[in-house]
């Protein structure tokens, strides 16, 4: 039985193991290409390198830098087990199949992640790091990305504003932690991995949302609030949906939190249903301050309203709860002039030039009193 020896001794000439493997080998017939992924099954170390029993394609052996580059492979591996090798040379001057080991490691690495990005396979990995961007694991010992926007709806940083320290502080938190994913993309080329947690989510979402359906008013808890809306759970809180700002409310929202509360218990309407995410209105179960403003306004009326807000598209007005008006900017010629003529929380005489009940726009004019 051959033994595989960690410290060999060194010496000129070619030992009997390797003479006799020379001598078996002349009677062979090439069958293999240089590249060729290969099992090899170990036989033993000796000073000139490992040798692999290739059965029918002969004797294969790992030495020089290959030898010194498959070190950590090495100390894993024993006689008589089977590993992966590459073949580098089919036919080297001793006549034996040159292998690389830690090329052939990489290589069916990246084989196994095609084969798991084809089978649409669930692999689990543990979080290394993390950046502003998402999360570093690794598959199989290749490095992969899992970008923050393909984190489960539970893992998602729910920071409000886009600073990046908060970012990546609420990211840092998942370091450690156990994740199922599945392979979104990979380039072995260019050594991308990109994998994602949200697919997961998605798939056994589905099989969940089945009994839901848009118009749906479903009941749940505010779990997080951002500044381009709020996350709410339902269904025993295996569902997590996103209330967008501009469902919050009827009236202009600045703040999602001044609308609602983390752990608040609301009601909700759903608005569409796709790839697994939930999209959901909590003003679609208000009653609409719109419907009856024609009876309220005629165009060509002065009304006095108080200014609320100022954007790049002009100046808003409050003329009733809820219902805002806009002075376009042009009215003003700048943003500047705008802010010199009108302040915000005081009021001013307006006229409607135009009422749009469908849309919910209202267009007004300046009139100059206050």
């Amino acid at each position: 039985m051959l033994i595989l020896m960690t410290s060999p001794k060194p010496t000129t000439k070619k030992s009997d193991l390797m003479n006799s493997l020379i001598k078996d080998r002349k009677d062979l017939v090439l069958a293999l290409k240089e590249g060729e992924l290969i099992d090899a099954k170990v036989l033993g170390r000796e000073r000139e390198g490992i040798f692999f029993d290739l059965g029918h394609n002969g004797i294969g052996i790992v030495y020089g830098a290959e030898l010194h580059q498959a070190l950590g492979t090495i100390k894993k591996i024993k006689a008589g087990d089977l590993i992966a090798a590459k073949v580098v040379e089919p036919e080297n001057k001793d006549g034996f199949v040159e292998l690389s080991l830690s090329d052939a490691g990489e290589e069916m690495a990246w084989k196994d992640i095609q084969d798991k990005k084809e089978k649409g396979e669930t692999i689990t990995v543990v979080v290394k790091n993390a950046n502003k961007g998402g999360l570093i694991a690794d598959v199989g010992g290749i490095p992969a990305f899992l970008p923050a926007s393909q984190l489960a709806a539970e893992h998602y940083p729910k920071v409000g504003g886009a600073d990046p320290a908060k970012l990546v502080q609420e990211l840092r938190k998942l370091v450690d932690l156990t994740l199922t994913v599945k392979i979104l993309d990979f380039d072995p080329k260019e050594e991308k991995l990109i994998i994602s947690e949200k697919a997961v989510q998605e798939e056994s979402l589905k099989k969940v949302l089945e009994k839901y359906h848009v118009g749906d008013t479903v009941k749940g808890t505010i779990t997080g609030v951002v500044d381009f809306g709020a996350f709410m759970k339902f269904d025993k809180k295996d569902i997590e949906g996103l209330i967008h700002i501009s469902e919050l409310d009827w009236q202009l929202v600045a703040s999602p939190g001044d609308i609602v509360k983390v752990d608040e218990k609301v009601e909700v309407k759903i608005i569409e249903i796709k790839n697994g995410r939930v999209s959901l209105s909590l003003k679609a179960l208000k009653k609409d301050p719109w419907e009856d403003v024609e009876k309220k306004f005629k165009k060509g009326e002065v009304v006095k309203a108080k200014v609320t807000k100022f954007n790049p598209y002009g100046a808003f007005a409050e003329l009733d709860k809820n219902i805002m008006g806009l002075v376009h900017i042009s009215e003003f010629g700048s943003q500047k002039n705008m802010e010199e003529k009108l302040t915000i929380g005081k009021k001013y005489y307006f006229k409607i030039v135009l009422i749009d009940p469908k849309e919910h726009k209202i267009a007004l004019s300046l009139e100059g009193g206050h």
